[in-house]
């Protein structure tokens, strides 16, 4: 009796965090808050001692700067851990971060996190473990297509289907949703890290220059599309020539970048292709009347909304703030559990009490 009342005491009193665990970027969610941190999944190691040097924001300006004993890492890969020790630094980073923002000290909070729907078991307990060590009082995880419904707002409990896209660094996730439960899904490692190694390709390729993966990146967010522009764009790019070793700078054309990163876009348009011909003649007729919805960073890319409505014959819509659908999605579980438990990976999770 007196541990259930604890128990209640510190769920009361503690914090509800949702996590969008994303191999570019990570937002948390905190219930009443909203989006409290948005920052790059970058840390910056010392080699030699292993010491956290700097975490999102920080490390991510260090990238490509770095003396010869810092390294800067992104700890998570095609949306799931590579580097299970330097993730559970991150979030620790963050976790405490959201606590630095409160005015009386808090119990160990509940998380919420998003993880790909193709995640192995492994993979799985790699991300339940790094929060549990990171500082969390109970872990809960929540598929990401799922996740990104709920922060869209969706209307998953009902019997009509709807379909989510979301777009992130990492991986491609695309399900149909009805009456609560997953009717088809695929997880796809193709998305924005892609796109920006089609880039840094093909610059290299074709002006022999040596681009980074943050002008990369920059060059997909300005001038990145998937379908003609009503005015094309250009972007100069600076790095290094590979025929001299002399730095250089070229202006690449919107044209030229749609040219690059166009079999990427075709996989995944060809993905969501495949989820619909899967789809049941009476959800297809709901997904008629709905349209898809698209969620995650990489939705954001120009021209992809009428580049899909030509492709798929259906409507297609941007969430409202797209890139922070999963980690609100994450938060509304917390905010009702038991209403929500259906939506949660099902694993057994130990709870820490503290």
């Amino acid at each position: 009796m007196a541990a259930n009342l604890l128990s209640w005491l510190m769920g009361f009193f503690s914090l509800d965090i949702g996590i969008d665990l994303g191999t570019a970027n990570t937002l948390v969610n905190v219930k009443g808050k909203g989006i409290v941190i948005n920052e790059p999944s970058w840390v910056v190691v010392n080699k030699k001692t292993k010491e956290t040097i700097a975490v999102g924001a920080a490390a991510k300006e260090m990238v490509g700067r770095t003396p010869a004993n810092y390294v800067a890492i992104r700890p998570l890969r095609d949306g799931v851990i590579s580097e299970f020790e330097i993730t559970k630094s991150m979030l620790e980073y963050f976790i405490g971060k959201v606590h630095q923002q409160t005015v009386v000290p808090m119990p160990r909070p509940r998380v919420c996190v998003g993880i790909p729907s193709g995640a192995t078991e492994v993979e799985k307990r790699a991300v339940y473990d790094a929060a549990m060590a990171a500082g969390a009082r109970e872990t809960y995880l929540i598929e990401e297509p799922r996740a990104a419904a709920l922060g869209a707002g969706l209307p998953v409990n009902e019997v009509k289907g709807t379909m989510v896209v979301d777009i992130g660094g990492g991986t491609t996730e695309v399900a149909v949703i009805s009456m609560g439960g997953v009717v088809i899904s695929r997880s796809l490692r193709v998305a924005g890290d892609e796109l920006d190694e089609d880039i840094l390709q093909y610059i290299r390729k074709k002006y022999n220059l040596l681009i980074g993966e943050r002008l990369a990146e920059l060059v997909k967010i300005n001038i990145g599309s998937a379908y003609p522009l009503q005015t094309e764009l250009t972007y100069t790019v600076r790095g290094r020539n590979l025929i001299t070793g002399l730095p250089g700078s070229m202006e690449v054309s919107s044209v030229e970048i749609r040219e690059a990163i166009s079999n990427s876009i075709q996989v995944i348009v060809d993905t969501i292709k495949d989820a619909l011909d899967e789809v049941p003649p009476e959800l297809i007729s709901d997904l008629l009347d709905n349209g898809i919805c698209l969620a995650g960073g990489g939705s954001q890319i120009l021209g992809l909304v009428p580049r899909l409505k030509d492709e798929l014959n259906l409507r297609v819509w941007i969430a409202d703030d797209p890139m922070t659908c999963v980690a609100r999605g994450a938060g509304l579980v917390l905010e009702n559990l038991a209403a929500h438990e259906k939506f949660l990976v099902s694993m057994d999770r130990t709870r820490n009490t503290g």
